[in-house]
């Protein structure tokens, strides 16, 4: 097997079949163009080779950085959103096994990031759906994968947007089993490798016929995604919404020093 080596944000280590792929960007993993591109680009270039998504740290993935899309204009929400929604379904139509092996916090963005993936393991830290917080819609992509994740608990968690522990998680479905955090890694390539010795295309085919309905709302719901659900994200409203949450966070971490 070849793997690419990646890069400072994404960095590819090879587990005998298996392509550990892990984020590294900042202190969470927070979901910027650059990222989004990356793990676009680096879901590509292993189409043939079964994979463990991880994080650096306490975070798998702690979301949207949405200071940069406080600090960008228009187009660059425009250009963004489509980074994100061609990210998650890089994931999600990965025709190899996908394992994510959630080291930590999966929030928002990054909880759909996890729930993209085949099979889920959880170590610690918290996951849930918190855009309403923020006050921004779901792009119809990341709420699809989240209904094919979870079935009827999508309505819970994208509307109390709450988040959950670990445990929590695993009651709803959300991940499939909990590791120790010193075994987590290990656990997931082994998940991975095994899910790996199954016939490729059989593989590949079950999960386009499993993901079918999802695919099928996607489709549907482009156009209207694309009118509504960007108009949402670039009006004054959630710019106005984004910086006061930005403004509780800074508050609250202050009170902690």
């Amino acid at each position: 097997m070849s793997v690419p080596g990646g890069t400072p944000m994404v960095h590819v280590e090879e587990r005998g079949d298996v392509a550990v792929v892990r984020l590294r960007h900042g202190k969470v993993n927070a979901l910027d163009l650059e990222l989004l591109r990356l793990i676009t680009e680096t879901m590509d270039d292993l189409r043939d080779v079964a994979v463990v998504l991880t994080g650096t740290g306490s975070s798998f993935c702690a979301g949207v950085d949405l200071r940069r899309i406080l600090a960008g204009d228009n187009e660059h929400t425009d250009t963004f959103l489509t980074a994100l929604s061609r990210a998650l379904l890089a994931v999600f139509r990965h025709p190899r096994p996908v394992v994510a092996a959630v080291n930590g916090h999966a929030i928002a963005g990054g909880c759909v990031l996890a729930a993209a993936a085949d099979l889920r393991l959880m170590s610690g830290g918290s996951i849930g759906l918190t855009e309403l917080r923020v006050g921004v819609p779901f792009p119809t992509v990341a709420l699809e994968i989240i209904r094919y994740a979870v079935g009827p608990a999508a309505h819970s968690l994208a509307l109390l947007a709450e988040l959950h522990d670990p445990r929590q998680a695993h009651h709803m479905g959300l991940v499939h089993d909990l590791c120790a955090p010193d075994r987590l890694l290990d656990e997931a390539v082994d998940r991975a490798t095994r899910l790996a010795a199954i016939v490729p295309e059989t593989f590949a085919a079950t999960k386009r016929q499993l993901h079918a309905p999802a695919e099928a709302r996607i489709t549907a719901l482009a156009d209207q995604d694309d009118v509504d659900v960007r108009r949402q994200w670039k009006s004054d409203t959630a710019r106005t919404a984004i910086g006061a949450f930005l403004g509780s966070l800074d508050r609250a971490a202050e009170r902690r020093r």
